[in-house]
């Protein structure tokens, strides 16, 4: 599974490191009625974003399917979560555990929301979230160029590990990551698979409709 860094405009970046921390927006795990906003906007991001080849476009879009949106949910429902503003979605983080780390696969902040403190403030209250829990860290990957999201993780901690030359699809990413403190015995597993589990899925997703 191919993770993807946070999806942001320049106008999500903080004005200044000596500015006041921006205040944890609401923010609330998507159920499987949240769904289909969540899958047509991260259309809207994964179509309409600079930083990626068409390739990767049709596979990322191909990929992330409502039935596999619902198997991060059936995992934790706070691997889907919605950033609201006036307690209305204004964007979403998409995030899945693999192998004991917790990958950030997606953040984006819908275009009429980029002027509220949704980027910055919502990316804290997602490490927030996490931290102290069952993964040792944060991991995701950025396109060369995406200033944007590069100073956003930068803000909150994260560290640049290495540039990866044509990791996906010919292009190069860059792997950042950021350091949680895990408490809970074990590791996580991941997402449930089975046909068994799909079915159930299926039947949730039409129930939701």
């Amino acid at each position: 599974i191919h993770r993807i860094g946070p999806q942001m405009s320049d106008s999500a970046i903080p004005a200044s490191p000596a500015e006041t921390p921006a205040p944890f927006p609401a923010i609330r795990a998507a159920a499987y009625a949240d769904l289909d906003l969540v899958q047509a906007r991260l259309g809207e991001a994964i179509a309409e974003s600079p930083h990626y080849g068409e390739t990767f476009k049709a596979y990322e879009a191909e990929r992330l399917s409502k039935p596999y949106l619902a198997s991060l949910l059936d995992a934790d429902p706070n691997h889907v979560m919605l950033l609201l503003h006036e307690g209305e979605p204004g964007g979403f983080i998409i995030s899945g555990p693999e192998l004991g780390t917790l990958w950030l696969y997606w953040c984006y902040v819908f275009p009429e929301y980029r002027r509220t403190n949704l980027a910055i403030g919502g990316m804290r209250a997602f490490t927030r979230h996490w931290d102290k829990g069952r993964f040792h860290k944060i991991a995701t990957y950025v396109r060369p160029g995406n200033r944007a999201a590069e100073m956003i993780l930068l803000r909150l901690g994260f560290e640049r590990i290495a540039l990866l030359r044509q990791h996906i699809f010919g292009e190069d990413y860059q792997h950042y990551e950021r350091a949680l403190t895990k408490i809970v015995p074990g590791y996580d597993r991941g997402t449930r698979g089975g046909l068994g589990r799909r079915l159930v899925r299926m039947l949730r997703l039409a129930a939701a409709r």
